[in-house]
């Protein structure tokens, strides 16, 4: 059979953090990655996500998470890109980590967002994924920027951020799942990057970067 890298090359790519492994999420993870969103990922009713999609019934959360992997996936092109890195612990599935850019070769900005299902929360895992992001966005695609943005009460989010070197760059209001909410947009550069104390190993880059048309 076809090795999926040699037809799909963002497949290749890995990144290694000293507990975690970040990888593109392929077809054979989607039920783990099901499986993990409907063991719940946050607080009832505290939805912290600018669509209520972890709050959806089962017969509905999971095809409308294949389809949004799928779909990202189909769209990616050099002027537009979400790539969808799937978490694993200890050969599990916990979560996913998202890296996305817009006219990437002009901009150098990428835009980060992710979730951990709620029973490994407050063990260090949330800030360690985004550090890999951020190292690989600075450091192998030669991003400049990097932002995010959690709605404002959203403390445990921001604290990441503030913990890796985020500043704060205004307040938005915006429709999160019918209700107005006020988002906390951020923003970090190699500048002001609080680097982690641990090195970043990355295998696949280079396929990767060709096909996201990053020399």
């Amino acid at each position: 059979m076809t090795d999926s890298a040699a037809f799909w090359p963002p497949f290749a790519l890995s990144l290694h953090t000293p507990r975690l492994t970040l990888r593109p999420i392929q077809d054979a993870d989607i039920p783990a990655a099901i499986d993990a969103a409907l063991s719940g990922v946050h607080e009832p009713g505290r939805n912290p996500f600018s669509s209520p999609w972890a709050e959806k019934p089962a017969e509905e959360l999971g095809p409308n998470m294949a389809k949004w992997y799928w779909r990202c996936r189909a769209g990616m092109t050099p002027e537009e890109w979400t790539m969808l890195l799937g978490i694993w612990h200890d050969g599990e599935f916990i979560g996913c980590q998202d890296i996305a850019a817009k006219d990437f070769a002009t901009l150098k900005t990428v835009g980060t967002g992710s979730w951990l299902k709620r029973s490994v929360h407050g063990q260090g895992f949330g800030k360690e994924m985004r550090a890999a992001v951020a190292l690989y966005a600075f450091d192998w695609l030669g991003a400049e920027v990097a932002e995010s943005e959690a709605a404002a009460w959203n403390q445990q989010s921001l604290g990441v951020s503030r913990s890796l070197g985020y500043e704060l760059n205004g307040t938005v209001r915006v429709n999160w799942g019918g209700d107005f909410q006020d988002s906390q947009r951020v923003r970090l550069t190699p500048a002001t990057f609080k680097r982690p104390d641990w090195t970043l190993t990355v295998h696949g880059h280079e396929p990767t970067a060709r096909f996201l048309g990053i020399s």
